[in-house]
């Protein structure tokens, strides 16, 4: 009976049923797409941020003790150690090597151009590694340099260009260099005739440098396989306190607080990992960017839970409105239940699984379409696809259910209200 009496009031008032299923399913959209993007867009943003890039520099402990002795930065930097290019690929050997996107090593010289000294920069551009892993990548400044515009010529290539160099835009205006021209670098130790393939600009103090494949530079500098310094791009998660505590002193947490450090990608930790395996070498965050990524992290997902919860708090008036108009145009039903005995918790049973049973068909349309919506938002900004995240679903399960309830209950309170005498008179 119970049920006939259901399915018998969602068929008279189908209107009323498909403009409350239609409000939830906007309300579980929106829910459904913000929630599976905010879930997924750690790495979607991490990976748009790296673009700009990196967010760790491994340099020498010697060199890095001398630095805060003397407190000079990296233009002043006192070049007393080294590092060795062979240990590069052991950066992919650590816990998190799949959080490690990209790396390069740099090494600087000065050399003589035409009678003017110029600082040249020796670097991986698109070097191919094989990893002890088995593991086959390439890494360079083609990927940490990506916002460089190339003005004149190409990006510099290892394989097609082993004697190339690149030149910044305000050393090649003051030496009249152009792409295409050769040009010769002049040390006490060597001297490179050197193709220009492209003139870059890099609105930093990068225009005034030359750069060049690496094993061009150590041979200018006459320093054998070493390297000065080594910059990562990692996707790393936001710092909180447990990071922070373990920045200061990581043998200062816990077991338990260490094992969560450490299998976690915090910056800190994937700079303590690079120590653990390059031994001789610090590994120091950029908090320029590392501190940047963490707030552009936090008020991304900000954003996305106050999309979700106005959404929500949108669907919840609709459905106010939209059930007590219901219960007005059935008072006379209601009330004649009443008088035949039905207690009112029968009664806000029977409303109440209507628009439940509306709610569930609204609720699963709209996780559909909200994951559609995701999928739109994610190739429009990140370009990318969006994953399905399962946890979503009993998330949007619950605030569905919970906003249903909270939108029904001023009609909930109207028709506990009723009086069937007065109802039934059309007072």
């Amino acid at each position: 009976m119970f049920l006939r009496m259901v399915k018998g009031a969602l068929t008279r008032q189908k209107g009323k049923m498909v403009m409350i299923a239609f409000t939830i399913l906007l309300g579980a959209s929106l829910a459904t797409a913000m929630l599976n993007i905010m879930f997924d867009v750690g790495d979607k943003v991490n990976q748009e941020l790296k673009a700009y890039g990196a967010n760790i520099i491994v340099k020498p402990k010697d060199n890095s003790v001398l630095e805060d002795l003397y407190e000079v930065d990296g233009e002043d930097e006192i070049q007393s150690s080294y590092l060795q290019e062979n240990e590069i690929g052991k950066i992919k050997t650590i816990f998190w090597t799949y959080s490690i996107v990209d790396f390069a090593p740099f090494l600087e010289t000065t050399a003589d151009v035409n009678g003017t000294a110029v600082t040249v920069t020796g670097s991986w551009f698109n070097h191919h590694l094989s990893l002890p892993s088995g593991e086959e990548l390439d890494a360079g400044i083609v990927g940490l340099r990506s916002w460089w515009d190339i003005e004149d010529g190409q990006w510099l290539d290892e394989k097609v260009n082993p004697d190339g160099i690149m030149v910044g835009t305000t050393l090649a205006q003051t030496l009249g260099i152009r792409a295409g021209d050769r040009i010769t670098l002049t040390t006490d130790n060597a001297s490179k005739n050197l193709l220009v393939v492209g003139i870059y600009n890099s609105g930093a103090d990068d225009d005034d440098q030359m750069i060049t494949n690496l094993d061009i530079v150590q041979e200018l500098a006459n320093t054998g396989d070493l390297i000065s310094s080594i910059e990562v791009s990692a996707l790393t998660s936001p710092d909180d306190e447990l990071a922070q505590k373990a920045a200061r002193d990581p043998m200062s947490l816990s077991v338990s607080e260490y094992e969560v450090w450490y299998c976690t990608a915090y910056v800190s930790s994937i700079c303590y990992q690079i120590q653990e395996v390059i031994p001789d070498a610090v590994a120091s965050p950029v908090r320029q960017v590392a501190d940047s990524e963490g707030a552009i992290m936090e008020k991304t997902q900000l954003l996305m839970i106050l999309i979700t919860i106005l959404s929500l708090l949108g669907s919840a008036l609709g459905i106010s409105n939209l059930v007590t108009a219901s219960v007005m145009e059935r008072s006379n039903e209601i009330g004649l239940l009443k008088a035949i005995g039905a207690k009112d918790g029968a009664v806000s049973s029977l409303v109440l699984t209507e628009i439940l049973i509306t709610a569930v068909i609204g609720g699963i349309a709209g996780y559909f379409v909200g994951y559609g919506f995701a999928q739109i938002i994610g190739k429009s900004v990140f370009d990318s696809s969006i994953e399905m995240k399962p946890i979503v679903i009993p998330i949007v399960s619950v605030l569905i259910i919970l906003v249903t309830l909270a939108g029904s209950i001023p009609a909930i309170r109207m028709l506990l209200k009723m009086k069937p005498a007065e109802v039934l008179h059309g007072r």
